[in-house]
């Protein structure tokens, strides 16, 4: 039986039941199928071990770990805490290789894992050319922290199947790694507007439970346009680009549970992650179901997940830590150099859409990270001597050297944590 895509005769309530129920669950069903069934990935780099010079053996975790500001509300502590560890997942399609590097060099460092992937709208060829690429960098094969998907799956933009590449993205991290502490997914479109250096300084004074997600409770026009329409995404069973399939018939929303909806990217925990991936729960697995036939999976699962959860709703923090600017319509539009006094004082993490190249890039790439052209975000890693490639050798990755972008960063933390903000804002039904 399959969805119907003209308005019927009006039929009896029970028979319209059977008509988008039954198809629902199945393709449900379906959606479960698949995200458990996804193979592992092929890896880029190679079985050699990490280079101890990067994560010398003998030295203490944070032995080199030095603050270089220390904020004026608190004492300087006897022992710095250890600088945390993140896990990225880059993901893009068809002509995005270009700027996924350029984001994988932004936000490159050491200590992180990063996992990239070219969905099924990119060639195979140019899956193997990105595993070339991050397998040539010295310092990638050196810390073995860089790996490519080799069999890709699709993620569209609207439907379940971008909840599904993330999950996915998230389980073959957890494989890679039993070290990181926080999952963010990012796009082409993303871009730092601080260090790597600065993000694992401020990162290091948090709880590591922690969960930086917009979110809320009013659903508004979302409730028409994106949560009642019952949507079949071509991404979970089919294996080239095709349209979204839209039934005719609407659903009611769960009474079962609060839905909230935020933004698409958030800075996960890895406890989060865990509860969603390894099944100690069936709310999470539940949840998928309900939204494994809705346009808006993507930004409604993470905060519906975690304000639902009595271990979680507690741990969350309503900021992405990212910048973005809303047009009339309410959706984020291309920041620009009309944006750059924001962009240098907003104290953010990243910042998005930015358009391909744009000169924007540049000016961040020069006045905030201090990046050249195909060469890694500089850090405290970086030993080198020559100014043009300060980077080509390198020393303990727990070295951190926070410059301004952090005390920027501070700032914007203090405010989302002081004055009642953090409570008053955690999982607010309206």
């Amino acid at each position: 039986m399959t969805l119907q895509v003209q308005s019927p005769a009006p039929p009896s309530s029970s028979s319209t039941t059977f008509h988008y129920l039954l198809p629902t669950l199945l393709f449900s069903l379906l959606f479960l199928l698949y995200l458990v069934s996804l193979p592992p990935s092929s890896l880029s780099s190679d079985s050699l071990s990490s280079d101890p010079l990067l994560f010398p053996h003998h030295s203490p975790p944070n032995h080199h770990h030095r603050l270089l500001f220390l904020s004026h509300h608190h004492s300087s502590p006897s022992t710095p805490p250890s600088p945390p560890s993140l896990a990225y997942l880059i993901s893009g399609s068809k002509g995005d290789s270009a700027r996924i590097l350029r984001l994988l060099f932004a936000v490159y460092h050491p200590k992180n894992h990063y996992l990239i992937h070219l969905d099924l709208g990119a060639s195979e060829s140019d899956r193997d050319e990105m595993a070339r690429v991050v397998t040539g960098v010295k310092v990638f094969k050196a810390a073995q922290n860089v790996n490519v998907v080799g069999k890709a799956g699709f993620c569209y933009d609207d439907g379940a199947s971008e909840v599904s590449c993330v999950l996915h993205g998230a389980s073959v991290l957890l494989r890679l790694s039993g070290r990181w502490d926080w999952f963010i997914n990012l796009s082409p479109a993303h871009y730092p507007l601080v260090t790597q250096d600065d993000l694992l300084h401020i990162l290091s004074y948090l709880p590591k439970d922690v969960n930086f997600v917009n979110h809320t409770s009013y659903i508004g026009w979302r409730e028409s346009r994106k949560l009642k329409p019952i949507v079949v995404d071509p991404g979970l069973y089919l294996s080239e680009i095709n349209a979204m399939f839209y039934a005719s018939q609407k659903r009611e929303l769960p009474d079962a549970y609060q839905l909230f909806t935020g933004s698409a990217t958030s800075i996960l925990s890895r406890n989060l992650l865990e509860f969603c991936i390894f099944g100690t729960d069936n709310f999470p697995r539940t949840l998928l179901m309900y939204l494994s036939n809705s346009l808006s999976a993507q930004s409604v699962y993470f905060p519906t997940l975690i304000c639902n959860s009595k271990q979680f709703r507690r741990t969350i923090i309503n900021h992405n830590l990212q910048h973005a600017v809303l047009d009339d319509k309410q959706e984020p539009r291309p920041l620009n150099s009309r944006d750059l006094d924001d962009i240098f004082s907003i104290g953010a993490a990243f910042a998005s859409p930015f358009l391909p190249d744009d000169p924007v890039l540049d000016l961040i790439d020069q006045k905030i990270l201090g990046r050249d052209p195909g060469k890694p975000t500089p850090g405290g890693w970086c030993l080198g001597e020559s100014e043009n490639d300060i980077c080509s050798e390198w020393g303990d990755a727990e070295v951190l050297r926070p410059g301004p972008g952090a005390k920027k960063m501070e700032r914007r933390i203090v405010q989302l944590l002081s004055d009642g903000a953090y409570k008053s804002h955690q999982c607010v039904v309206e």
